[in-house]
């Protein structure tokens, strides 16, 4: 899955939503947009979502709300948005999780593609693979040798479903044995590498940037293709020989279903106007991101894809199935 940094793609959503609806003889947005994070206050998506909606003010002559409603790893913020009218006032912020969740959670109350337009890409970035500096081992062809001549020895500690797919996959495609470490979250996970009872943890780069200087732990690898911009001396996983690896994550926008087109346009004008400004492109990049942005299409092509690979990562027993 190459990257391309690109600002944002406005191709025509022909196809993608429903037809054109009459509003109200009324300009859309005559009040304040709302876009819901389901994920707690101060996080990556958090972030990058009130850097962009506030970008996008002067284009769209509304303000645009952000709040935060976690709970559920996303379910119970995203389905307030997939019960919402599509009438171009309420939207919601998650991660590539939002696909994921269907398989790993009982008893989901919405469809995470059926039930959700798709507006755009607002942030990609790898999974980070973390070392400890107590580890038998100082770069990524030294874990896998290290793996290889020691079955099951090596510790990689995950606390989300996908950097636990991730830490799965490199080890089938690396050929080798590893004991995974769930944890409930990434700040127990990296604790317990800086302490050395973890040999090497995945987590997105927000999570493992902090603590990049303390000494205690370095990144090895970046689960893309493509280095990292914020991480230009760290080698991607497939340039330490495993050429097929290519993992990107990413955080995205979504409306209810059956979204309006010209609300769409609107929006992905505003994100296009919003993006292209250095500052702000400089801005989401410094937090460990690409500076890549996908349009409604593309992006409906990007959740339909994704959301196969998790079905046959589900099958594969790849993506462990929580309650």
């Amino acid at each position: 899955m190459a990257i391309h940094r690109r600002v944002l793609i406005r191709a025509g959503t022909a196809g993608l939503v429903a037809p054109r609806i009459a509003f109200a003889q009324e300009e859309w947005p005559q009040r304040p947009i709302r876009i819901i994070v389901p994920y707690s206050p101060g996080g990556g998506t958090d972030l990058i979502t009130r850097v962009l909606a506030e970008a996008m003010r002067p284009s769209l002559g509304q303000p645009i709300v952000v709040e935060n409603r976690a709970g559920a790893n996303g379910v119970i913020g995203s389905d307030q948005v997939a019960r919402a009218p599509a009438d171009g006032y309420l939207y919601v912020s998650v991660t590539s999780g939002h696909l994921t969740n269907r398989y790993v959670m009982p008893n989901m109350p919405f469809h995470p593609v059926d039930d959700f337009t798709p507006v755009a890409l607002l942030a990609a970035y790898p999974m980070v693979l973390v070392a400890s500096s107590a580890a038998p081992f100082t770069d990524l062809r030294g874990l896998i040798a290290y793996a290889r001549a020691n079955p099951g020895r090596v510790s990689f500690g995950t606390s989300t479903a996908l950097n636990s797919y991730v830490g799965h996959l490199f080890a089938r495609q690396t050929r080798t044995e590893m004991t995974e470490v769930p944890y409930r979250g990434g700040g127990p996970m990296m604790a317990d590498l800086i302490a050395g009872h973890l040999n090497v943890g995945w987590g997105s780069p927000e999570s493992a940037l902090s603590q990049m200087n303390s000494g205690r732990i370095r990144i090895i690898g970046v689960s893309t293709r493509e280095r990292l911009p914020l991480l230009r001396d760290v080698p991607s996983i497939s340039e330490a020989g495993v050429p097929d690896f290519d993992f990107m994550g990413w955080v995205g926008l979504y409306g209810p279903a059956n979204l309006p087109e010209q609300i769409l346009v609107r929006m992905n004008a505003a994100l296009d106007v919003a993006i292209a400004q250095p500052a702000i492109h400089q801005r989401i990049i410094t937090m460990g991101n690409y500076g890549n942005v996908e349009g409604a299409v593309a992006f409906a092509a990007r959740t339909r894809a994704d959301d196969a690979r998790w079905s046959r990562a589900a099958q594969e027993g790849l993506l462990q199935r929580a309650g």
